[in-house]
């Protein structure tokens, strides 16, 4: 049975800094393509960023540009999102996904999270 389990979310100031983590069972994530993904409250969910390992790509939106880093940790199976400077637009359910297809898009991943929280708040 395939699980993506994120943790990490919180709430956190302005400015703050957060790093999410998903924890891959049933599947080897290195053989996938991983995405982030985020819904704000009222708000569709939308893409964060995506790493092919296999091609070496790497995307983020661009709202998130610079401040978000996505990685993985082979050993642990496991991919994390790096979170700098958040604010406020940043508040939303954060979702891990995998696909086996080379981009992240919303409607092809093949395996997703249940979500964590991320809340920035003064």
């Amino acid at each position: 049975q395939v699980q993506l389990v994120e943790s990490g979310g919180d709430v956190v100031q302005p400015g703050g800094s957060l790093r999410l983590a998903c924890v891959a069972s049933g599947l080897n994530l290195d053989t996938y393509t991983i995405g982030w993904f985020r819904q704000a409250p009222g708000k569709g969910r939308e893409g964060v960023s995506c790493n092919n390992r296999l091609v070496g790509q790497t995307h983020y939106a661009d709202s998130v540009k610079g401040r978000f880093t996505i990685s993985r940790d082979r050993a642990k199976n496991t991919a994390y999102l790096q979170m700098n400077s958040l604010n406020f637009e940043d508040t939303a359910v954060y979702y891990c996904a995998a696909t086996g297809l080379s981009g992240c898009d919303v409607y092809g991943m093949d395996y997703w999270g249940k979500g964590t929280m991320v809340t920035v708040s003064s």
